[in-house]
């Protein structure tokens, strides 16, 4: 029988290569005995393998006359499989992709070698100036890529005397990258740190004995155990950490959404009320205005509608100054003038006032602008997720949970993640007929029709009673009949959602997250519309009807007065609508149970809140705060009401882009009309002439035109601040060129990102091409191994069979 060929690698040397060393560098034992290891290894390669074994033998089919004939496709097996001979699928099982993992003497291998070259790191000598024989080689990674080459306690030894000749820090973070697990790791640790204290113990190493080291190794231990601790409570102090992922974990990611938005509002509000405490609240009320001659007493009924004893306090526009603000005066001189203390520097409040204001929401949009862009980063990133099923199945446990609790709360997570996943290729149905798709237009534009008339009802009922509230003025003794257009605001913003959600019962929508964005859409163009008949009521009728009067005040109580309605109609529709609807829902819907979270109008309200937020900031800088005692304690409601009266989503679905559009509806709808707003207000509308920091201006701008008058007056040291005010500030040709470079900016961005997509798609069709190559070289291998297997069968058959005789000697017989 013939013998089968073999693949020896052959290695020419050079004749200055003979009789050298393996290696120029002088190792000790430790690189010789490797050496020799790589000397067995290509020995015992060359006797065993990289052989083509024969395949049993098989009748000649026509899949086996096609599979040879064509030389491009294997042996196929029972199922279709292609049928590799025992040889191939030793060489495809040698492969790194499948060697590394598999076995953990190939992993300590592969991190000896490393440990290697990371010692030879400083010194090496240049490559040109060494033998052949001390360059890398291939029996080195035939070393590596064969696990069953060398026991597996050879290759620890060697790996933990290399592990010696390494600093602690760098031993620390090889050990760290090893792909072993935590006692493995531990085991070369101790066992590299006990072996080199004994090769060191007798001499010492600078001077340093043994006890020293052992206790810098346990300082430094200690240390980062330390750091490790404190990492943990640091991520312990989170706010609302564990609540977060038991919602997540129960409800999904698309109601977990709603709360994180919450979340990300308490931070936006903290962040805009630090500087207005820092530079308007705090300084005012350090150096409080002379007291007016009444001061109401405090009733109760303030709370409800912010006047009374309030508007004598920091909580209005009204209460604060329009002087210069000094230290305490000191004692008169000669007469009965007071005189600043030596030393006191002045505190311009109608300056503050309007830079901490412009500052402040500087600060909110470049947040804002930011948080915006990284959840588009996260959200919309380039590349598939083709893997992503995979990756939650195999890599989504945390081996660091070992308490009952947090482990049945991951257990719930990593479940509905998976059916988040799954949901999305439920979503694909089949076309609809054309009938069908007329039918659901038809039933999409009725129900649009019905909103938008909705909105314009409700729209036309604020116009027409905040008109009537203007015809008919409240006086001091029926401070209650304020409450009016705030509860009229309220009643439909709590209904029309509702109506909005029945009729949205009749749209059938196939995509869950289809119908939460037209919810959305719904809600939003309701709220904003809305708000918009308000803002024209107190800038556009309010000021011209409140002549003589501080119309601050009552434009700050107004939104005070909507920001507390809002709340109270929120607290009773979780613990009372949604209980009632629970009710419902169970009764004439049994099999269903508990109703859904309805996020776009939990979203909407929160929305709404910051809208008014940031609408009467400028005429009530206490509102951030009131804001975040509201969301802390909407935070708790709406989860105690969440676990109790409502249920997993009926249909799950992935809310991969909902932060992303919350953010953005934030920005530009709501922050935006608000900065319009606050824009009109300070630059067109005259301010009050009896209260406020601007009393004597005609615009709240001029105070920035005083100060810089001032400025001119004051010398040459500070003449660049009013040229950068007349040049950078009143000019509109920075803002346009601003803007210009702005586009610029994001037109690159969005092209960058396109050619990085278009990178992605072509080394995606690299890495197929690559796949198919290799199938191609294996299919080859088997075409040439047929062919020569059937020469030898038909070499074996000729030599079997009988010499013939030729036919003149059988016909002479």
């Amino acid at each position: 029988m013939a013998q089968p060929p073999a693949f020896v690698f052959n290695i020419l040397e050079t004749p200055e290569d003979q009789g050298q060393d393996p290696s120029p560098y002088d190792e000790s034992e430790v690189h010789d005995s490797f050496h020799q290891l790589i000397q067995e290894q290509s020995q015992r390669a060359a006797e065993e393998g990289l052989e083509l074994r024969v395949l049993p033998q098989r009748e000649p089919g026509p899949e086996t006359l096609g599979a040879s004939g064509s030389g491009h496709q294997a042996l196929l097996g029972p199922e279709g499989v292609p049928d590799y001979s025992t040889a191939t699928l030793r060489i495809l099982a040698s492969m790194p992709s499948r060697t590394i993992g598999r076995s953990r003497g190939a992993i300590l291998s592969q991190y000896y070698n490393r440990t290697v070259r990371l010692r030879r790191r400083g010194s090496r000598p240049p490559l040109g100036g060494v033998g052949r024989s001390a360059r890398p080689s291939l029996r080195l990674y035939d070393l590596e890529l064969d696990p069953t080459a060398f026991q597996e306690e050879e290759k620890r030894t060697l790996l933990v005397k290399e592990l010696q000749g390494l600093t602690v820090a760098q031993r620390d973070h090889m050990l760290r990258g090893m792909p072993l697990s935590l006692a493995e790791k531990r085991s070369l640790r101790e066992e590299s740190w006990t072996q080199s204290g004994k090769q060191r113990g007798p001499q010492g190493r600078r001077g340093l004995l043994p006890c020293c080291s052992r206790l810098r190794y346990a300082c430094g231990l200690a240390l980062h155990s330390l750091g490790l601790a404190l990492l943990s409570a640091l991520q312990a102090l989170t706010p609302w950490r564990y609540a977060l992922k038991q919602i997540g974990g129960q409800f999904g990611s698309s109601v977990l959404s709603y709360f994180l938005f919450l979340k990300t509002l308490l931070a936006f509000n903290a962040l805009l009320l630090l500087p207005l405490l820092a530079f308007i609240v705090g300084v005012q009320a350090a150096f409080p205005p002379a007291p007016a001659d009444s001061v109401p007493t405090f009733t109760g009924l303030e709370l409800l509608t912010g006047g009374g004893r309030f508007s004598h306090s920091v909580m209005y526009y009204g209460y604060y100054s329009n002087t210069t603000l000094n230290q305490l005066c000191g004692p008169p001189l000669d007469g009965s003038q007071c005189t600043p203390e030596a030393g006191g520097l002045p505190y311009n409040m109608p300056l503050a006032y309007l830079f901490t204001m412009g500052m402040s929401f500087f600060i909110t949009c470049i947040t804002l602008v930011y948080s915006m862009s990284r959840s588009f980063g996260e959200s919309y990133r380039v590349g598939s997720t083709s893997g992503v099923h995979a990756i939650t199945v195999f890599c989504s446990w945390d081996y660091k949970v070992t308490q009952k609790w947090p482990s049945r709360l991951q257990q719930d997570n990593i479940r509905t993640q998976l059916k988040e996943l799954l949901a999305e290729w439920q979503l694909q149905q089949g076309p609809r007929s054309v009938w069908g798709r007329l039918r659901q237009v038809a039933i999409l534009g009725f129900v649009w029709l019905l909103c938008l008339g909705t909105t314009l009802g409700c729209t036309l009922a604020v116009y027409a009673f905040s008109e009537l509230m203007i015809k008919n003025p409240v006086s001091a003794e029926r401070e209650w009949e304020l409450l009016a257009l705030p509860l009229v605001v309220c009643l439909l913003n709590l209904g029309a959602p509702y109506l909005y959600r029945g009729l949205a019962a009749l749209e059938r929508h196939d995509s869950p997250i289809l119908e939460v964005y037209v919810a959305i859409c719904r809600n939003l163009i309701l709220k904003m519309v809305i708000l918009g008949i308000l803002c024209y009521h107190w800038l556009g009728r309010r000021v011209g009807a409140l002549k003589g009067q501080c119309w601050e005040n009552f434009v700050g109580q107004e939104l005070y007065r909507l920001m507390v309605m809002d709340f109270v109609f929120t607290l009773l529709d979780t613990l009372f609508g949604e209980l009632v609807w629970r009710f419902i829902s169970e009764k004439q819907r049994k099999k269903r149970g508990k109703p859904e979270f309805d996020i776009a109008r939990n979203v909407l309200e929160l929305i709404y809140g910051q809208t008014l937020t940031w609408l009467g900031v400028l005429f009530s800088p206490l509102l951030p705060a009131m804001q975040i005692v509201k969301l802390l304690v909407l935070f708790y409601v709406k989860k105690m009401s969440l676990m109790a009266n409502c249920r997993a989503p009926r249909r799950p679905w992935l809310a991969s882009h909902m932060s992303t559009v919350f953010v953005s509806l934030l920005c530009f709808p709501s922050f935006l009309g608000a900065a319009i707003f606050l824009c009109y207000a300070i630059w067109q509308v005259r301010p009050s002439s009896i209260c406020g920091p601007f009393r004597t201006l005609d615009t709240m701008y001029e105070a920035g035109k005083v100060w810089v008058r001032h400025l001119e007056k004051a010398g040459p040291r500070v003449s660049w601040l009013p040229w950068i005010h007349r040049y950078l500030v009143e000019n509109t040709f920075p803002i346009y060129l601003v803007s210009a470079l702005l586009l610029a900016v994001i037109y690159l961005n969005i092209q960058v990102v396109k050619g990085q997509r278009k990178v992605i798609c072509l080394l995606k069709e690299q890495i197929s091409n690559e796949g198919e190559d290799k199938i191609f070289l294996i299919n080859k291998l088997h075409s040439v191994y047929e062919g020569k297997e059937r020469s030898r069968v038909g070499r074996a058959q000729e030599a079997e069979m009988p010499p013939t005789l030729p036919a003149d000697e059988r016909d002479a017989r």
